[in-house]
């Protein structure tokens, strides 16, 4: 997958870590956007340097999918407790 494919997940990774951890975040809809984006490079390098499991050059590979979507959660969290968050 091409830097560029990485970022459309990242941007979409981001939207569904925000869809599932909702609230109002310090930086906006660009923080949001740049985690996603920063969750799917830091996913996708866990899963192929720690999980054994090489990311494909597929777009539509689910474990791509989760590995995003799972970067995406734990930046979206580490950030939260970092800058604080909605539930104040």
């Amino acid at each position: 997958m091409t830097i560029v494919g990485w970022i459309i997940l990242g941007l979409l990774a981001g939207a569904v870590a925000k869809v599932l951890l909702p609230g109002r975040d310090p930086g906006g809809f660009i923080g949001t956007t740049v985690i996603g984006i920063a969750g799917a490079f830091l996913g996708g390098w866990i899963s192929g340097r720690w999980l054994d499991h090489p990311i494909t050059k597929e777009f539509y590979d689910s474990a791509t999918w989760a590995a995003a979507i799972g970067g995406s959660l734990v930046l979206l969290i580490a950030y939260r407790l970092l800058f604080g968050h909605s539930r104040d």
